[in-house]
């Protein structure tokens, strides 16, 4: 199956004792959960969508799989110790978003016989949750201004990076690959550019800081 097929409904587990304290991956997680715990998402939803293609990578990877290209840089550095706590909830966030909510688009545009035009309410309301999740992160990850100089690589890092912009380019390519739907050869080589691109932001926000 590719990336772009459609999903089946995999059970969204919980998974609190699956990383020890400090794991790169789990320290995504429990941050998104505190998040996502708050509301239940309709089945073939948007919001379950993305959740779907979140837990498909962690499943891939917890197997010996091969995960979107994305999300591989979090595995090997998960426990390295440069890496600070904030680097890992950012790169995976933009994981997430730059790409998984792409996919997630097409899903359920695809399940939907709709365009992305469609679903921008649905969108939009996401983007409210994505945005608490980006707080929640600065709130309970970033160190604190007597922790950090100005020049800090760290500061660097974290100023780089935006949800906003990371937001625009999953719905542009959402848009693309939804009209590429008669090109599947065209459709991939985009979902694979699409994966690439997440993935080199990615390894950018692992760079270790100390």
């Amino acid at each position: 199956m590719t990336q772009t097929e459609e999903f089946t409904e995999p059970a969204v587990r919980s998974r609190p004792d699956r990383w020890p304290p400090g794991d790169g991956v789990g320290v995504f997680h429990d941050v998104r959960q505190t998040v996502w715990e708050t509301g239940h998402p309709e089945a073939g939803s948007l919001e379950a969508r993305l959740t779907e293609r979140y837990v498909a990578a962690l499943d891939a990877a917890e197997v010996g799989g091969r995960p979107p290209e994305c999300w591989r840089p979090l595995f090997p550095y998960r426990r390295h110790p440069g890496v600070r706590p904030v680097q890992f909830a950012l790169a995976g966030l933009h994981a997430h978003v730059a790409h998984d909510l792409a996919l997630a688009l097409v899903d359920v545009c695809r399940t939907r016989d709709c365009e992305p035009d469609a679903l921008e309410g649905e969108f939009e309301r996401l983007g409210d949750l994505l945005t608490l999740l980006e707080e929640r992160i600065h709130d309970d990850l970033m160190p604190g201004p007597d922790l950090l100089r100005i020049a800090d690589p760290l500061t660097h890092l974290v100023s780089s990076w935006s949800l906003e912009r990371a937001r625009e380019a999953a719905w542009s390519a959402a848009r693309a690959l939804r009209r590429l739907r008669g090109l599947p050869s065209l459709a991939e080589e985009l979902r694979q550019q699409t994966d690439a691109g997440a993935g080199l932001v990615v390894r950018f926000l692992l760079t270790p800081c100390r």
